[in-house]
């Protein structure tokens, strides 16, 4: 077999996984965006001014930027020194 076909062999075949993992039960979850629980550089996406998207945070549990997590659950996250998550932008632990 070629280079080339094994190649093709092994695209194919993770295509396949991940086609098959997104049609499964994880998908069926409802996800929500849930601001300032995420670590520096864990951020889902949005993390205001300065940074352009995922990844991109620069301090734990900055207020504007957000992870996505299961519906439900950003409110009632335990988080360090009494720290919330909230579904909208927070004013709290942002970059100086």
């Amino acid at each position: 077999m070629s280079y080339q076909a094994k190649s093709l062999a092994i695209a194919g075949a993770l295509a396949a996984t991940l086609s098959a993992s997104v049609a499964g039960p994880a998908q069926a979850q409802e996800m929500e965006k849930c601001f300032g629980v995420s670590l520096a550089g864990e951020n889902d996406c949005a993390a205001g001014p300065g940074t352009t998207c995922a990844g991109t945070s620069k301090v734990d549990y900055q207020g504007n930027a957000w992870t996505l997590v299961p519906a439900g659950t950003c409110t009632t996250m335990e988080l360090p020194e009494g720290r919330m998550g909230a579904l909208e932008a927070l004013e709290r632990d942002l970059p100086a």
